[in-house]
């Protein structure tokens, strides 16, 4: 069972939320002052339903909590809150909680709160067993006292606080406290009615981000996942309040990220959310579906659910777009139940791993699942099983936020009315073009490709997180293999003992960079007088998350194969010092050069690169692949040279092909050298590398423990000497391969058409698909296909005559793409708006207009 069409086209356009927005506004325009007397009414009704709504949520239910499912989560939440209270008990002089000093340490302040929420949860749990800390009220008031001695000493006075991240001011100590006055309101309603009101004005003064205490729309601090965190948090603050116009206000402003992003017409100056082929954007330029993202949807799920039943919002829209959002956004990012790594941020440093990820999505997936149609619900269902027989590590539904989704996630499971099913086939093809990320997927492996632009971002590092990240952006790619345990592949362990610079797919320089905190002595680089703070423009722009400066990114799709393309270029940071707009003791970076394309099929991902090098004269490496392995695997290299010689082991060669395996996960990877590898004395080889490496996992992130990792790092790169010419090399990655089929590539299964900074073309005979990928303006021949300009376009010929088409333009900036199919003229069978057919002597024209698609393809089917 798949999810419905509409579902899957779902998407709320920022002109068409006029409609859910305007009767919140008005509702908050025309509401009572707060705390008004009056009868009960609509709003209050809604206040207590709301307030029931949320508590169900963290807490569960009478009927929840007395099943046998959630007792592991109960028994989670009495521990954490019994460990807390100890903390408490053993706190030194001056601290509420063990360890934690107060006065400087903003993290350490929003870890406090955090322990007096998990502590008052535990007492508020319905049905809770007998001898556990739920209804102790004792309990209860000592975290009333904990808020109070934290409001008084150390929140209260806003003219001492506000230091260190305008994160946990706005958003992360709002979001423990609300919570706690949520669950302790009527213990505070009887022993200190005043403090509620205090918080939530504190908090509001706290919002130096917003205007007079509110959400901003234009502030670049109130978008996407952020924003619906406030509005979340602004919601639960009305309803304890009485206070019906912050509640409907909240909602509306929270309701603006529902709305696709239109890069044609933007809102607010905001680009972060979710675009049109499921790309999620977060700072303006930094691909985070895997991180920012995942809250965000946890966040609108929570909502959804706190409002059922009020009279807030009406109809199932919104309830669609999230779906489309799972099945648009998440579900190609996922396999076998690892979150990939091309679109978390600085979050791919942290020590959580992808299944642990998934595990947000798979709650969020069970929550939404409760208030859709029930195909829509089997198919969501049918995920979620799908998941986890698919994930190599069991999910702990006790890592759930809420005692009634661990309840349905049971009932999910136990459901065999409908089958375990992923929400996207098997072979599929993904083009996130608006975040510069690519996922092609077969039954064996995904394939997953990280680039930069103009538009999108090289990386993301920020609070010491993401420390060497230079690359990530650079053609980075992660080729996951079916039935491993991606711990053992990626994750932290690959980020750890990988070479930033050799990571793979990436043409770096030989170099030793630094740091930020190596290079600035803090975690930005601190020079106020300049606009350079811990969260300014300036530092977001050419220290955190700085974008490349080419245009070309993106490629063409059509079905469930496809290409991309990219030009290397330098960062921002180094245009501008180039520029004389950055400080002399700013320092930058130069890159490498690279014109790369990547053609993903059904048996090999075709990788062509040209232009290969530096002009500045540096040594070059560029690494076709790494790969890690356990210390304790036996990891083989075998292949052939180009005279047919057996080969095995390291070193440099004349390689025709390589075949990696690790038997301790059962897992094999080819390489098939194409055009540009010596056969003789020209062309360049490749070099195979096994070293055995010993890092800390606090070497990319300073908060990571200091833990070390010992990893097997297999890597097969190119090696270019300093002062070498640009070059240019073809070669195929065959996942889950057999020397056979390695061997079969020197038999003309494919065929280099065109490998220069001007064009990249190959054609597969086996598949009657011909691809290309064109950089520069002018004609570029391939085959019988004739391309005007930039662009990118793939063509598939079946046996019948048939001839499907797709045209791009990964510059996103050219209003037609024109192209020549050579040979007997063809009709339109069908085609997207937008796609002119023509005959003409000799031929087929075929006019594309590709204006405002933003890298999108058009599709058109010839006979």
């Amino acid at each position: 069972m798949s999810m419905s069409r509409r579902v899957l086209l779902s998407s709320v356009p920022a002109a068409s939320l006029t409609a859910l927005v305007a009767p919140l506004r008005a509702r908050a325009a025309n509401a009572p002052a707060a705390g008004a007397a009056g009868e009960p009414g609509e709003a209050a009704d809604d206040a207590a339903t709301l307030l029931g709504n949320t508590l169900a949520i963290f807490a569960g239910t009478a009927d929840s909590n007395s099943r046998a499912d959630v007792a592991g989560k109960l028994a989670a939440i009495e521990s954490t809150a019994r460990a807390r209270l100890a903390a408490m008990d053993t706190a030194e002089p001056g601290r509420l909680f063990k360890g934690l000093d107060l006065g400087t340490s903003d993290t350490n302040l929003t870890t406090s709160f955090q322990y007096l929420y998990e502590t008052a949860l535990a007492t508020r749990i319905p049905g809770a067993p007998a001898g556990t800390l739920s209804g102790d009220e004792s309990v209860a008031r000592r975290v009333v006292d904990g808020l109070a001695l934290l409001y008084d000493g150390y929140y209260g006075d806003q003219s001492a606080g506000y230091y260190g991240n305008w994160f946990n001011w706005e958003i992360g100590i709002s979001t423990h406290v609300t919570k706690t006055l949520l669950l302790l309101r009527d213990t505070l309603a009887g022993y200190r009615p005043d403090l509620t009101a205090a918080f939530v004005a504190a908090m509001d003064g706290y919002l130096r981000n917003g205007k007079n205490g509110d959400v901003d729309l234009d502030s670049r601090f109130h978008t996407g996942a952020n924003l619906a965190d406030i509005t979340t948090n602004r919601i639960l603050q009305g309803a304890l309040l009485g206070d019906d116009a912050r509640t409907s206000k909240a909602i509306a402003d929270q309701l603006t990220v529902f709305a696709t992003i239109d890069p044609y017409d933007v809102r607010h100056g905001v680009t972060d959310g979710f675009y049109a082929d499921g790309s999620f954007i977060q700072h303006a330029s930094v691909a985070y579906t895997g991180s920012y993202g995942t809250g965000l949807l946890t966040r609108v799920v929570q909502t959804v659910r706190m409002l059922d039943g009020t009279g807030h919002v009406q109809g199932d829209d919104l309830i669609a777009v999230v779906q489309g959002w799972i099945a648009e956004g998440f579900a190609p990012l996922i396999f076998e139940g690892w979150m990939s790594e091309i679109a978390k941020g600085r979050a791919v440093s942290r020590t959580t791993t992808g299944y642990a990820d998934v595990a947000v999505v798979v709650e969020a997936v069970t929550g939404i699942s409760a208030y859709t149609s029930a195909d829509d619900a089997a198919a969501l269902g049918g995920y979620v099983r799908f998941l986890r027989q698919t994930s190599r590590a069991a999910l702990d539904p006790r890592s759930f936020v809420s005692p009634t989704t661990v309840a349905r996630y049971a009932d999910i499971l136990a459901d065999t009315s409908a089958p375990a099913r992923d929400l996207v086939p098997a072979a599929h093809h993904a083009a996130f073009n608006a975040m510069d990320r690519t996922v092609h997927r077969r039954p064996g492996h995904a394939f997953a490709l990280s680039r930069s632009s103009s538009r999108i971002s090289k990386y993301e590092y920020m609070s010491g997180e993401n420390l060497l990240p230079w690359f990530q952006g650079e053609g980075a790619h992660y080729l996951y293999l079916a039935g491993q345990d991606q711990t053992r592949a990626f994750g932290i362990d690959y980020l750890t003992a990988v070479s930033p610079y050799r990571l793979a797919g990436v043409t770096a320089p030989v170099e030793t960079r630094k740091s930020v905190p190596e290079l600035y002595g803090t975690a930005w680089y601190d020079n106020p007088a300049l606009g350079f703070t811990s969260s300014s423009e300036s530092q977001n722009t050419y220290v955190y998350f700085p974008r490349a400066t080419n245009a070309f990114s993106g490629g063409a799709t059509l079905g469930a194969y496809g290409t991309a393309a990219f030009v290397q270029s330098d960062d921002a940071a180094y245009a501008a010092k180039r520029a004389g707009l950055l400080p002399d003791d700013f320092v930058v970076y130069r890159n490498a050069e690279a014109t790369k394309s990547w053609f993903m099929l059904d048996d090999e991902i075709v990788v062509l690169a040209a232009g290969v090098g530096d002009r500045a004269g540096r040594a070059v490496t560029t690494t076709i692949d790494t790969r890690i392995a356990d210390p304790a695997d036996t990891v083989t290299l075998t292949g052939r040279l180009h005279d047919g010689t057996p080969w095995s082991g390291t070193g440099t060669a004349p390689l025709s092909w390589l075949r990696f395996t690790d038997t301790g996960q059962g897992t094999a990877v080819g390489y098939a050298f194409l055009d540009g590898f010596a056969r003789g004395h020209g062309g360049v080889r490749p070099t195979v590398a096994l070293d055995t490496v010993t890092r800390s996992r606090r070497t990319v992130r300073t908060a990571n423990p200091d833990t070390a990792v010992t990893k097997q790092v297999f890597g097969v790169r190119v090696e270019q000497a300093a002062g070498a010419p640009l070059s240019a090399m073809a070669y195929a990655l065959v996942p889950n391969a057999t020397e056979p089929a390695l061997a079969s590539y020197a038999h003309g299964r494919l065929t280099v058409l065109a490998n220069s900074t001007r064009a990249q073309a190959i054609r597969h005979r086996g598949l009657g698909l011909l691809a290309v990928n064109a950089f520069a303006p002018g004609s570029h021949h391939a085959d019988r296909l004739t391309l005007e300009g930039p662009g990118s376009v793939v063509l598939r010929e079946d046996r019948a005559g048939t001839v499907a088409i797709a045209v791009a333009d990964p510059t996103t900036a050219r209003d037609t793409v024109t192209l020549t199919l050579h040979g007997r003229p063809l009709r339109t069978v069908t085609a997207d708006d937008g796609v002119r057919v023509a005959r003409i002597p000799g031929g087929t024209r075929v006019e594309v207009t590709t204006r405002h698609t933003y890298g999108r393809s058009l599709l058109a089917t010839l006979r």
